[in-house]
């Protein structure tokens, strides 16, 4: 690629692995696992290969200006090209989650990995505190709630996950606001017990499961030894019209 040609200066094939060897690189140095980091990192390629799909396709039948033959023919091959993005898009995510696991043949369902439960914190976190409070108390227990949720799932439902909890969000919006001003940090219910739960981000990525999968989620709690009454509180608080 050399700034002297006139065309799009884009990143070549050698760039663009040299930008992602050093990424890796630099995640290696920070303590970061190089199947969790190249799992991450094909995330962010069949990612930005999606959107531009996604992208392309909100715009593939604009009308021309030419002649209909010529119309008809341009939008067959634009067709044509969005479908092989979509599956060059695919192909991307089935590397990427590949790495971690698929289903096995009885269904079983690989433990979440380090990246997979960091991903989750990363996504609810900001989700929890536009409801309400940073809470003092927040059990120590982020990552085993984290680890019995992304158990629900397979790699490849993990993988839109951050998506899945906001649109949860937004689709509940009032109803979880209410939760948390009856139940949550700075409300009179008692911060220990059966609401400790309610004073952790995971409290939003629980609840997300106990509509989605809840036998799941159970057998998953269970096999992490975590407190049933937590569970117990989150779906009464969830239900209450308070």
């Amino acid at each position: 690629m050399s700034v002297a040609d006139g065309g799009r200066q884009w990143p070549d094939e050698v760039s663009v692995e040299n930008a992602r060897a050093t990424l890796l690189q630099l995640l290696a140095r920070a303590g970061v696992p190089s199947d969790d980091a190249r799992q991450l990192i094909g995330l962010l390629e069949a990612g930005a290969l999606a959107l531009a799909h996604e992208e392309l396709s909100g715009g593939r039948s604009a009308a021309g200006e030419k002649d209909e033959p010529y119309e008809s023919g341009r939008l067959d091959g634009a067709r044509d090209v969005l479908e092989e993005l979509g599956a060059v898009a695919e192909r991307t995510l089935v590397q990427a989650v590949g790495a971690a696991g698929e289903q096995g043949p009885a269904g079983e369902r690989p433990r979440a990995r380090r990246m997979e439960v960091e991903r989750a914190r990363v996504a609810v976190t900001p989700l929890y505190l536009s409801f309400t409070e940073a809470s003092e108390l927040d059990p120590e227990v982020t990552d085993e709630v984290l680890a019995a949720v992304l158990g629900t799932m397979s790699p490849r439902q993990r993988a839109g996950y951050a998506g899945r909890l906001t649109d949860f969000a937004a689709d509940h919006q009032a109803r979880l606001e209410r939760m948390f001003a009856g139940y949550g940090p700075g409300s009179a219910i008692t911060m220990h017990g059966r609401y400790s739960l309610l004073h952790s981000a995971t409290s939003i990525a629980v609840l997300e499961r106990l509509a989605a999968a809840p036998r799941e989620l159970r057998e998953e709690w269970d096999a992490v030894e975590l407190p049933p009454a937590w569970l117990d509180g989150l779906s009464t608080a969830w239900n209450s019209p308070a």
